[in-house]
């Protein structure tokens, strides 16, 4: 069901919200957190969608703040509300606000009326993000707060800026992006002969925030040199090429060598191909949505692991 309040307040989509929740009876209560979105007017959609399919792990209620790239404040404020239940928001209730004018400025404002009582909090920025999220007006807000560097104008980069402003409860997609490959890894390692790692190559293209995030754990974890390689999208396709440990008796490599597949060798072992999927919104989301504590291993490599990186360049 889809409920359209155009021209509308947030007292209006407050009323609205109970009409429905004394329709609908205990259905419409059984949410354990907010989700807060803010994005861009016409790319509402994409997010709404990731946030619809997370929600049949995670019930909750979601609400989409869309405002204009650059807040006219000549424009006439104005609110356009949508509210989106049952077969039209998974398992999840969707309050769409579309901001123009000087209303658009105060999004914690738009907010505070239609979070959930003693619920947490999850702000995620799909687009463009603030330049230190937990200062926002969300942020503010927020016991987590979810970025994605890869939608930056700079990806790269802005992890490393990260590094200055992060705050317990931030995380971003591009570490997001970087389960699978670690898992992988990890268990190459936890097999025998167990021998120490002696140095340690990664690969990929150079717009992937995640490639920096993957060499930076690695230089963490492992305590040695880090060879980081970038290559642009002419010379290989997007994200993570590869990774090469090497030991005594030889290297371990874990290189994807389809879209979707990668391919592990290793000393008298025999190759192996594995599934390794890029990672979409969806898949994302449902695992920021897991834990709603701070990632402390996340933010030692943003603010530890990425300095030692970026010392050890020549």
């Amino acid at each position: 069901m889809i409920v359209d309040l155009p021209d509308s307040t947030i007292s209006r989509v407050s009323k609205a919200l109970v009409k429905i929740r004394e329709e609908g009876g205990v259905v419409a209560l059984g949410r354990v957190l907010t989700l807060v979105i803010s994005t861009t007017l016409g790319h509402e959609e994409e997010a709404i969608e990731a946030a619809n399919e997370a929600s049949r792990e995670h019930p909750m209620r979601v609400i989409v703040i869309s405002t204009a790239d650059e807040i006219l404040s000549a424009e006439e404020p104005r609110l356009d509300a949508q509210i989106r239940v049952g077969g039209d928001a998974g398992a999840s209730e969707v309050i769409l606000l579309r901001a123009y004018g000087d209303i658009a400025r105060d999004e914690e404002g738009l907010v505070t009326g239609l979070l959930l009582p003693d619920a947490p909090v999850v702000a995620w920025w799909p687009g463009k993000a603030p330049a230190v999220v937990s200062e926002s007006p969300l942020g503010r807000i927020a016991q987590r707060r979810i970025t994605d560097a890869a939608a930056q104008s700079n990806p790269r980069q802005s992890i490393i800026d990260l590094a200055s402003t992060y705050e317990p409860g931030d995380t971003d997609f591009a570490w997001t992006r970087l389960t699978l490959w670690r898992t992988q890894l990890a268990a190459a390692l936890d097999q025998p002969p167990y021998e120490p790692v002696t140095a340690v190559e990664v690969s990929g293209a150079a717009d992937s925030p995640s490639t920096l995030l993957l060499a930076a754990w690695l230089r963490l974890q492992l305590e040695v040199p880090v060879k980081h390689e970038l290559t642009s999208r002419a010379t290989g396709s997007s994200g993570i090429h590869g990774v090469k440990l090497v030991r005594a008796s030889g290297p371990i490599e874990l290189e994807r060598s389809l879209v979707d597949v990668a391919t592990l060798s290793q000393p008298e072992q025999p190759t192996h191909d594995l599934s390794l999927p890029r990672r979409g919104l969806r898949d994302c989301l449902a695992e920021e949505l897991r834990r709603l504590d701070p990632d402390s291993l996340f933010g030692n490599v943003v603010k530890s692991g990425v300095a030692l990186l970026r010392a050890d360049q020549p």
